[in-house]
């Protein structure tokens, strides 16, 4: 371990925002985490990665960590225990006022702080607490916090954070215990990381907290793990635990890691994790619709609403004039702010064109397969195939 003598301030934010940025969710996939072009221009600058969460307020946030010093030795991670790097952290004070200052000069509109377990972790947590305290109650900052619930936090300080905090989260990183002891073999799957979902998700059903929820994270591809398992949780967690969202994070190995020489997990598996969680999450679908290979993964470069349509001819097409909000978000192409406005405009009268339907800005030739308007079919007749496919989510 490299410990840095007395860094300062500006050290310091650059060594513990680029650490951030290895955790950071979902980077590389516009279903996660944004850098805005004016958020990036200030991260060249001061050596940080800001961006933008979804469901969030707008404006680029600093996500940094209080401590990148960590007690355990997560296989994949770029702050585990015995991995030779710079070791340096913040004074709560010192990362308020830090915050303040970007904040003041507009670079910044809210704060991400997370932080590696140094030494103890009920002891970070209680720093990561004072920090958000002093910006709360001292410095009456008002904006956006999202504050990382640490391993093993008690329920006093979950409490605390969901007072102080507009979202928190608490990170899975493997769908099971099985696949989390492959990955870090120090936590504790249902006590240290699944406990605190499930208590949040108490606190917030018993008062107005957290008004962007709770959320979760995994690594995916890391430990072997398949689509099913993961998809298997969230689904779960969704239903028993109120759970806002998931972030699903593709592997990429790390330099100094036990890890480094696993090969990275494609972007496309993370995508289509995303697109295939927006399905349970808000389509109406079971785990049990989606269409999974023979060990359990999606297919790779498919879409998996368009997957499970071309499995269920029997279901299409659809009369766009008749068909319920639950069938319509079944239909390759059409989102829920769509289904919703195609319902709105049938109160009005009939839909008697198909140019109604592009002038919604419908991807016509991806959903002509499936639907007919006053009886007229959009498409030529036959089943439609794959050559339909897109990279373009649902």
């Amino acid at each position: 371990m490299l410990l840095l003598t007395q860094p300062d301030i500006e050290q310091k934010m650059a060594l513990l925002t680029s650490q951030a940025q290895v955790e950071a969710v979902g980077g590389d996939e516009p279903h996660g985490y944004v850098a805005e072009p004016a958020a990036r221009a200030v991260a060249e600058e001061l050596g940080k990665y800001l961006f933008q969460p979804a469901g969030s307020p707008r404006g680029p946030l600093v996500k940094v960590f209080l401590t990148d010093a960590c007690e355990n030795d997560c296989l994949y991670c770029a702050c585990r225990a015995t991995r030779d790097t710079p070791r340096t952290a913040f004074q709560p004070e010192e990362l308020a006022n830090a915050f303040l200052d970007l904040h003041r000069r507009g670079r910044a509109s809210g704060l991400f702080l997370s932080s590696g377990l140094g030494g103890d972790s009920r002891r970070t947590m209680e720093r990561m607490l004072l920090t958000v305290e002093l910006l709360r109650h001292r410095h009456r900052f008002p904006g956006y916090i999202h504050l990382k619930i640490l391993p093993g936090a008690t329920d006093q300080y979950l409490e605390a954070a969901c007072q102080l905090a507009d979202r928190v989260s608490a990170n899975l990183e493997a769908p099971n215990p099985r696949r989390l002891a492959a990955l870090c073999p120090h936590k504790r799957f249902l006590d240290d990381l699944e406990r605190p979902l499930h208590m949040v998700a108490k606190l917030r059903r018993q008062g107005p907290v957290l008004p962007f929820g709770h959320t979760t994270q995994f690594v995916v591809g890391a430990s072997g793990e398949s689509d099913r398992e993961i998809l298997s949780t969230t689904s779960r967690l969704y239903a028993e635990a109120d759970l806002t969202r998931a972030y699903y994070s593709a592997f990429r190995p790390i330099p100094g890691t036990p890890l480094e020489d696993l090969p990275p997990t494609p972007l496309d598996r993370q995508c289509r994790l995303y697109q295939a969680d927006a399905l349970l999450k808000g389509y109406g679908f079971s785990l049990d619709e989606l269409v999974l290979d023979e060990e359990g993964n999606l297919p790779a470069g498919r879409d998996p609403k368009l997957e499970w349509a071309l499995r269920h001819p029997e279901r299409f097409p659809l009369e766009v004039n008749h068909a319920s909000r639950e069938e319509l978000l079944r239909v390759p192409g059409i989102g829920v702010r769509t289904a919703s406005r195609l319902l709105r405009l049938r109160r009005s009268g009939k839909i008697g064109s198909p140019h109604v339907l592009s002038a919604l800005r419908l991807p016509t030739s991806r959903i002509a397969p499936f639907l007919t308007v006053d009886g007229r079919r959009l498409a030529p007749e036959g089943p439609p195939t794959r050559a339909l496919q897109l990279t373009l989510p649902l």
